[in-house]
């Protein structure tokens, strides 16, 4: 299925450390099947895009919602991705590489979506989506339905999501994010929502469609209830939030991991990690795949939990509903998200594997070494 890269720092990254350069780079990400267990879609194909919001926030003319580059061509096959990588720096950037499940191959269908100073990303699928699409119109307000341009279901979420937002804080969206009045921090920017208002409203949304393809009289008379996979990521530029997400007690949602530090640095050609140098979050990254080959450099996030990044520190909730698990020691199968190409090891050299190491499974990760 799909792929996608957040990064949030204090100080701007070039996107080809992110996009380009490192050797498991989201671009490699896309055409590199051997991390893929999906046979069906082994390649992230489909279209790619790149959001990010400008560094000089005291520009009234740059100012505001997020700049978004989107081709239906695959993301190792564009030449004016890899020369804009190359001259672009942000302190927020999110990536995506497509393999559709829903929706037509098109630019209106590549992630990330936008809406004002908001920008959300979709890793999974809805289950029985024909089937509850009606529900979704019903639920929204016109001005959000009719800001749907493409067919994909993702899009759908962030129009519901962009209404729960609203009625839940009674402020429209549509304003886009404006700079600080004195300017004196180039990447401090008044926001427009609380992230506490924004994992509220992520949490509802969530809510809204699980109760929605639980109720579906065809899923009630089914044998097997196909789960839905609710990796979701947005950002208004200064908060980031993140879900980890599937509608099921026994099965893991699509892999999720993040990585923080002081700084992320090409240590050899290719080669990136993660420096610490002190226990601040200066570089946050959260990716379905890992970006590095250092095992250390990564955690997983736990199945059905929401993370927040505000003020440069991680914050992991669990989403407690009927389909959360108190129990630590119980173990979910990857079976259906693996079907789907959606669980993901951390990749590492053959030479660098390390017996004396606490088992991967411990983390929830696949114990697979692939050699570089």
């Amino acid at each position: 299925m799909c792929r996608f890269l957040i990064y949030k720092g204090r100080q701007p990254i070039l996107l080809a450390h992110l996009l380009t350069r490192p050797e498991h780079s989201i671009i490699n990400q896309s055409y590199d099947s051997r991390l893929r267990i999906d046979t069906r879609r082994p390649i992230n194909g489909d279209g790619f895009g790149v959001g990010y919001y400008c560094t000089d926030t005291c520009d009234p003319e740059l100012s505001g919602g997020p700049c978004v580059f989107c081709s239906t061509s695959p993301a190792w096959n564009n030449l004016n991705l890899a020369r804009l990588a190359e001259k672009t720096k942000s302190s927020t950037v999110f990536a995506h590489v497509r393999a559709s499940t829903s929706g037509v191959l098109s630019e209106t269908n590549c992630h990330p979506f936008v809406y004002g100073s908001l920008m959300f990303m979709h890793n999974g699928q809805i289950a029985n989506f024909s089937s509850i699409k009606r529900k979704f119109v019903i639920q929204m307000s016109d001005k959000f339905f009719c800001s749907i341009q493409g067919g994909t279901d993702s899009e759908w979420v962030f129009a519901l999501f962009l209404d729960t937002l609203e009625k839940l804080t009674g402020i429209d969206p549509t304003i886009t994010v404006l700079p600080d009045t004195n300017c004196s921090d180039q990447n401090t920017k008044r926001s427009l929502f609380t992230h506490t208002q924004l994992r509220e409203a992520m949490l509802k949304t969530i809510a809204y469609i699980k109760d929605w393809t639980s109720n579906l009289e065809v899923v009630r008379e089914a044998s097997y209830k196909e789960p839905s996979l609710l990796n979701f990521a947005l950002t208004d530029g200064n908060t980031v939030i993140v879900t980890r997400y599937i509608t099921s007690r026994t099965e893991e949602a699509a892999s999720l991991h993040f990585s923080t530090g002081s700084k992320f640095i090409e240590y050899k050609p290719g080669q990136y990690r993660m420096e610490r140098h002190d226990r601040l979050q200066d570089v946050i990254l959260v990716a379905s795949e890992p970006l590095t080959f250092e095992r250390n450099d990564w955690v997983t996030v736990p199945t059905n939990t929401i993370l927040t990044i505000n003020n440069q520190t991680v914050l992991l909730h669990p989403i407690v509903d009927e389909f959360y698990q108190s129990n630590p020691a119980i173990s979910r199968s990857s079976d259906f998200a693996s079907s789907r190409g959606l669980i993901s090891p951390i990749v590492q050299p053959q030479a660098s594997t390390n017996i004396n190491l606490p088992p991967l499974e411990r983390e929830g990760r696949r114990r697979v070494s692939i050699s570089t």
